[in-house]
């Protein structure tokens, strides 16, 4: 439950603090006072987008600090899902800067705008005049019905069954469209691959032609060079190998005498080795190398042919060109086994709606199952409320589409007058019925819900005298079991609270004050006779008051 409110620098307010009961909390004060603007610090707090208020000082910071006790609310996997610090006072805070910007935290931890406004769906639950309108939403009028109902976990199920089933129809979507156009090029698919297929394309092929074609197209000057090598090597008068002998065997017959002459003969002997390799090599490349003029064309045309189909196919070389055949032959294959992919989805999809539908006509089940005691209970509500012939019922009309929530199209059905047949409550309700049914219906669901605290703001317009009450008892009623604050003119309501403020404003803006017992009986006094206070007002106060 919220336990204080800080607002700084909002609109009218300067500074504004106050701290709430357990209870029933009323806030009255004259119109224009700035009850709204509280109600939109608030707002703010629970993750409300900024809507441009302009801060009243432009200079500093607008700042809204509410601090709640969630101990009993068992909210420590939200905490611990979120990697937030857990604590049994949580403070959550709102910053708006003189430039628009917004800054969240939760107990001093800077969080997303979503995540606060998502742990602040779960402490309060703020009733508007505007809310009234919301009869007209099929989407509260089928969550209303489904926490009657408790289809929450049901619900939960149908919800993934639901988003499988939408995740593959996208799928088969895709595919279908990808289907369809790979039948539109299958046939130049199909010519494209077979080319480059005839064409036995092999990595690495490239690179070993293009080196042999340099070869083969310099065999001749290659010949004569290896040739002249050998000469230079192996003739037997001029040649290297034929010197360098002599000389190392002149060096070892001085070996003996002269020791340089041992170690000159050994490095010789190396010296002749590698140009003995080297004459050898020569002599097998030279019987190797031979100008084929038939080799030369055959590696000049298969060189031609891969530079023809990578200019063709926009490739910078073979590599590139086997990966666009690579590619060519899936996208073939895509199109051969496509029909039996799409088969198989549509196989997995007409099984997902079928669970989907199971679990939408159980959820039909249950809504039609709690409709009843819904409509009794409402019924029941507006009697207390003045409203004895009063006729609520709830249509639960399966549909043949499934939707979000499952086969079902929601309406809530009223009459003023058991003579007249129940029709669409947004249609036909006037203001005042409409406030006595949004009470009865939050009175309702807000046990339901278990929500800590709820506020009513002005949800007694249309309304007074006896019906008034009743309605301040309704109200009071739900402050047994959780905390409540109502923003009233009423004094047959505002008597009823455990604790009352009083928001007024002067030149320096908006504030607020706790009321004392007689500062309350003079405020109640007020509300019965107008800005004129009578002895018979006070008295009345007093007598609603139980003073």
């Amino acid at each position: 439950m919220l336990r204080t409110l800080r607002v700084e620098n909002y609109a009218l307010i300067n500074r504004l603090e106050l701290e709430l009961d357990i209870h029933l909390n009323i806030i009255t004060g004259e119109t224009g006072a700035g009850k709204s603007i509280l109600l939109g610090a608030l707002g703010l707090l629970l993750g409300a987008k900024n809507d441009g208020a302009a801060l009243k000082d432009s200079q500093r910071n607008c700042l809204v600090e509410g601090t709640f006790e969630i101990g009993k609310l068992g909210l420590e996997s939200f905490f611990e899902e979120n990697d937030l610090d857990y604590s049994p006072e949580t403070t959550l805070t709102r910053q708006i800067t003189p430039s628009g910007k917004s800054r969240s935290f939760i107990n001093d931890t800077p969080v997303p705008l979503t995540l606060l406004r998502d742990l602040g769906s779960r402490l309060i639950d703020i009733h508007s005049q505007h809310q009234n309108l919301i009869l007209g939403s099929e989407a509260f009028r089928t969550r209303a019905l489904d926490t009657l109902a408790e289809n929450a976990d049901l619900l939960a199920t149908y919800t993934a069954q639901y988003e499988r089933m939408g995740a593959l129809r996208r799928e088969l979507t895709r595919l279908r469209e990808e289907a369809e156009a790979g039948h539109r090029d299958e046939e130049w698919l199909r010519y494209q691959t077979e080319e480059l297929e005839a064409a036995r394309l092999k990595t690495g092929e490239q690179a070993e032609l293009e080196a042999e074609l340099s070869v083969l197209s310099n065999a001749d000057r290659i010949s004569e060079a290896l040739t002249a090598l050998r000469n230079a090597l192996d003739d037997d008068l001029t040649g290297i190998l034929v010197q360098l002998k002599t000389n190392e065997t002149s060096l070892l017959h001085l070996s003996e005498s002269y020791p340089f002459a041992a170690e000159a003969a050994t490095r010789l002997r190396s010296v002749i080795e590698e140009l003995k390799d080297i004459s050898a090599t020569a002599a097998a490349e030279s019987e190797r190398i031979d100008a084929d003029p038939e080799r030369l064309q055959k590696i000049s045309d298969r060189i031609g042919t891969i530079y023809t189909l990578c200019q063709k196919h926009k490739a910078a070389d073979l590599e590139e060109l086997l990966s666009i055949q690579a590619q060519y032959e899936a996208r073939l294959q895509a199109i051969t086994h496509g029909d039996e992919q799409i088969a198989a989805l549509e196989a997995e999809l007409s099984e997902a709606e079928q669970e989907a539908w199971k679990s939408a006509r159980e959820i039909h089940t249950r809504r039609e199952s709690a409709a009843p005691a819904f409509s009794e209970q409402i019924e029941e509500t507006l009697t207390k409320l003045g409203m004895p012939d009063a006729r609520f019922c709830v249509a639960a009309e399966q549909t043949e589409t499934l939707t979000a929530t499952g086969c079902d199209r929601i309406d809530f059905l009223f009459t003023a007058n058991r003579s007249f047949s129940p029709q669409k409550i947004e249609r036909i309700a006037s203001g005042g019925e409409t406030s006595r049914v949004m009470l009865a219906l939050k009175a309702l669901l807000a046990r339901r819900m278990e929500l800590p605290t709820i506020i009513f703001d002005e949800i007694d317009t249309g309304v007074s005298g006896q019906i008034a009450d009743a309605m301040g008892e309704i109200i009071h009623s739900l402050s047994d079991s959780m905390q409540v604050v109502d923003i009233t003119h009423l004094p047959q309501v505002a008597s009823k609270g455990s604790t009352h403020f009083f928001v007024y404003k002067d030149q320096d803006g908006t504030h607020i004050r706790h009321l004392n017992d007689e500062e309350r009986i003079a405020e109640i006094a007020k509300m019965l006779s107008g800005s004129q206070i009578t002895e018979a007002a006070l008295a009345q106060a007093r007598i609603l008051l139980g003073k």
